[in-house]
């Protein structure tokens, strides 16, 4: 039996928590546990959650997540889905190493040979939004993702309006009517702005808008989805197949859930099969680091519903590393034509370098969420 002989967490910049599992056939699984702005306390969720681990067999995945998820009173939330997370995606790259196959074939096989990959476009105003996808599409980019706003009033002036209507424009000037543009609301509208705005969006044919109301009242985006023909995407903030159903039978098109929140691959490959049923794709959220993307893409390659796969390599935000910096061979996440070709190596497909690991532990980060208020004072996703 290979058993569970030592974890450890890491805190490495620029805001990542990642996870190393040890079995005593020294097997060496790697997970990323990040919550961001929280991962110090996840951290300690993972330590106590170890408890539970340390001695047994490592092989048993789905009994360990629910023991992880099911075995104590108080249960779910953003903080345990989170140290979850890491563990799980650990112990399914173990499981991968053990067996000598990559992830998605211990998942069924491989549905696909490449996965779409977007990025993130920041800019202002219109002329720096096209700045910014001009470069997106230079590196190769065939889709983008942007905020539709900044801070907005409750009810939002013409101008304010008008303003996100120019700024995707700008967007599909650039991209033209072969590339996709995606539209983060981020949690910042109102429902009433989001169903004015909706409309208005629609002669730029984006490929979805996301988020267009905070997560706590998921049960008003059906009401947005029924204002526009635009597919609509939520989920970074859903942390099980539970939170998912509502906003599934409420009718969105797109559901994101990330791999380091919602429970890991294990939840989350229930969540694609709760939302096939729906006729729901998904495209994961994952602005964060090389061993999240990796899962993310495991997954993706088994998983008939996928549409495409978020990736934050250059984001704005990766102050003090970069994506690849902790990966050994850069290779296997590299993009080809917008895509990334099917991992084909053990595992997760990617190999962490420890050493700069241990190194960037070290020195740690305290990574902090922006605090973000609407012109009303109200608190939002930054």
């Amino acid at each position: 039996m290979t058993t569970i002989a030592r974890i450890e967490t890491f805190l490495v910049a620029p805001r990542w928590l990642f996870v190393r599992v040890e079995t005593s056939a020294g097997i060496v699984g790697w997970g990323e546990a990040t919550c961001e702005g929280r991962s110090e306390t996840v951290r300690t969720a993972v330590e106590q959650l170890g408890e539970l681990l340390i001695g047994r067999d490592a092989l048993r995945i789905e009994d360990h997540w629910q023991v992880m998820t099911k075995g104590s009173f108080y249960r779910g939330g953003p903080i345990l889905a989170s140290a979850v997370s890491g563990l799980d995606q650990a112990l399914w790259d173990i499981a991968g190493k053990h067996f000598g196959a990559p992830v998605h074939q211990l998942l069924g096989g491989p549905v696909r040979d490449r996965i779409r990959v977007y990025g993130w476009v920041g800019g202002d105003e219109p002329s720096e939004v096209r700045d910014h996808i001009a470069a997106q599409v230079e590196a190769g980019l065939t889709a983008v993702k942007m905020n539709a706003s900044g801070r907005m009033s409750p009810i939002a002036s013409v101008a304010e309006l008008d303003g996100v209507v120019a700024r995707v424009a700008a967007a599909r000037e650039v991209l033209g009517d072969d590339r996709d543009v995606a539209v983060d609301f981020h949690g910042r509208f109102t429902l009433a702005n989001a169903r004015r705005v909706a409309p208005l969006l629609e002669p730029y044919r984006p490929l979805f808008l996301e988020e267009p109301v905070v997560p706590e009242n998921s049960h008003l985006i059906g009401d947005f989805v029924r204002s526009t023909t635009t597919p609509v995407s939520t989920g970074e903030r859903l942390y099980s197949r539970q939170e998912f159903l509502p906003v599934f039978q409420a009718g969105i098109a797109v559901a994101q859930p990330d791999l380091s929140h919602a429970g890991g691959i294990t939840e989350v490959r229930k969540i694609a099969a709760l939302a096939e049923v729906y006729d729901v794709q998904l495209a994961p959220h994952c602005p964060l680091g090389p061993i999240a993307l990796a899962a993310c893409l495991q997954l993706g390659f088994a998983t008939p519903n996928y549409l495409i796969q978020e990736q934050s390599i250059g984001i704005h935000y990766n102050l003090g590393a970069e994506v690849l910096d902790y990966c050994l061979d850069k290779t296997p996440l590299t993009f080809v034509d917008g895509y990334v070709e099917r991992l084909t190596a053990p595992g997760l497909g990617i190999e962490i370098d420890e050493q700069a690991v241990r190194s960037a532990d070290k020195r740690g980060h305290a990574w902090r969420s922006p605090m973000f208020r609407h012109l009303d004072g109200s608190y939002a996703e930054w």
